[in-house]
């Protein structure tokens, strides 16, 4: 493995632990990296699956003794972790849905760098408008949301299938929406991201069998601890950002990188 390819998977897994759990779109600045950076990884799917299940992982490991403890309720059958887990599936069941229905269209249509720029403007301005007119949350803590509520963010995070909407972004203002709190909104998009990218990923392995390679074993793992390394780090510190800043500095973000990626494919 060559250093120009190392130091590449190095920034791509940094980049994907960066974002996956921001309101900025994973997906799409994986797209722009890998197109300015032009990263040949290995062939298939293999490295944008691992990464992101790198990136997950951290979450798993992050938020182990609430996991265990509602694993452990569930069996027990305790009411606060079954209604707990019942919000996560109800949640994750729209994407679960239309992911599996529309998954050949997203795939050979929308992942595009323009459409993940111009999605990267559009969802920083609704960012803005949401955070300046969002009401008095009424729910403080994820244990409070709701079957209702859970179903409707579920909702929400089916337009993050469109690149550069931003799964993070779609689900923590799709809860602000229908007043969550800040940080209780970010705890419970990182809850929900764990049944969706592990369905998301197992789905496109599935998908992509026939074409998937090993190959480059070195680059993928590399790539893996990076990613759950960054994202471990990220994950906390967001969490204490937002509850003291809020998400307008993502959004102004994500319209500056947007309208640079513009420029940059109309350069080009």
């Amino acid at each position: 493995m060559d250093l120009t390819l190392i130091w590449k998977t190095v920034l791509i897994g940094v980049v994907e632990g960066l974002t996956e759990f921001l309101p900025v779109s994973s997906t799409g600045h994986i797209i722009l990296a890998e197109e300015l950076l032009q990263f040949q990884g290995p062939p298939g799917k293999v490295f944008e699956i691992v990464i992101q299940l790198g990136a997950i992982l951290a979450v798993c490991f992050l938020y182990r003794q609430k996991l265990w403890t509602t694993a452990a309720g569930v069996v027990r059958r305790e009411k606060p972790a079954l209604r707990f887990a019942a919000t996560i599936i109800v949640a994750f069941l729209p994407a679960a849905i239309v992911g599996v229905a529309a998954h050949k269209y997203i795939k050979t249509v929308l992942f595009n760098p323009w459409v993940v720029a111009v999605a990267l403007i559009v969802g920083g301005i609704a960012i803005l408008v949401i955070e300046r007119f969002a009401q008095r949350p009424r729910m403080k803590t994820v244990d409070e949301v709701d079957l209702k509520t859970a179903f409707l963010i579920g909702l929400c995070q089916c337009l993050a299938m469109v690149p550069g909407v931003s799964r993070a972004g779609a689900t923590i203002m799709g809860a602000r929406v229908f007043r969550v709190d800040r940080a209780a909104a970010a705890e419970f998009s990182f809850f929900l991201a764990i049944p969706t990218m592990i369905g998301a990923s197992v789905y496109d392995l599935y998908k992509n069998w026939s074409v998937l390679s090993w190959d480059h074993g070195a680059v993928i793992a590399l790539g893996f601890v990076v990613a759950f390394i960054t994202a471990a780090v990220v994950v906390g510190t967001v969490v204490r950002f937002i509850s003291r800043h809020g998400f307008a500095v993502f959004a102004w973000y994500r319209i500056i990188v947007g309208g640079l990626a513009l420029a940059f494919l109309l350069l080009r």
